[in-house]
Formats: structure tokens, C-alpha cells, sequence
């Protein structure tokens, strides 16, 4: 039986894209937070958004444009909005 093809989505993409850069951005914002214990209260916080990002893009690599990975954008979407009103970088 062949291989099913990967459904795309540009917009999920260029979604992706914006994600990957934020998380990098944010990243070195909170590297550059000189309290360690402040420092580590918001990397803390700011995993579960990055594993939200890293199972997005591994997600697609494999199934392309699905429910899973539409669940997967909205979870970030709404993660770092928490995440940007709770916390000030």
C-alpha cells in the first residue's frame, strides 16, 4: 500500500515560523535575566510552551496539516498568551 501524502499548509507554516522565531526571542530574554531564582520561575513557565512548539514542528514534519497539529498551534497560541500576561520580559 503506498504511503499516504502529507496534506500543507502554508499558513501553518508561516505560523510555525513565527512560533520557532518567539521562542528563540524569549529564550534569550529570559538568558539574559541576571536573578537566578527569577530566572528559573520563568523557564519554568516557559517549557511547556516550548515543548508545545518542538511537538508542533515534529508533528508536521511527519503528518503535515492535520487536527493534531491545528491542536497542537491553538495549544501554543494560548500558552504564550498566558504566558506574555502573566509574565513581563
Amino acid at each position: 500500500m503506498p504511503k499516504k501524502r502529507r496534506k500543507l499548509s502554508k499558513e501553518m507554516e508561516a505560523d510555525m515560523d513565527a512560533a520557532k522565531r518567539k521562542i528563540e526571542l524569549i529564550s534569550a530574554l529570559i538568558n539574559d535575566i541576571r536573578d537566578e531564582d527569577i530566572q528559573a520561575e520563568y523557564l519554568g513557565a516557559f517549557s511547556q510552551i516550548r515543548t508545545a512548539v518542538v511537538n508542533l514542528v515534529a508533528k508536521y514534519t511527519t503528518d503535515g496539516f492535520c487536527e493534531e497539529t491545528e491542536g497542537l498551534l491553538a495549544l501554543y497560541k494560548g500558552l504564550i498568551s498566558e504566558f506574555e500576561a502573566e509574565y513581563e520580559l
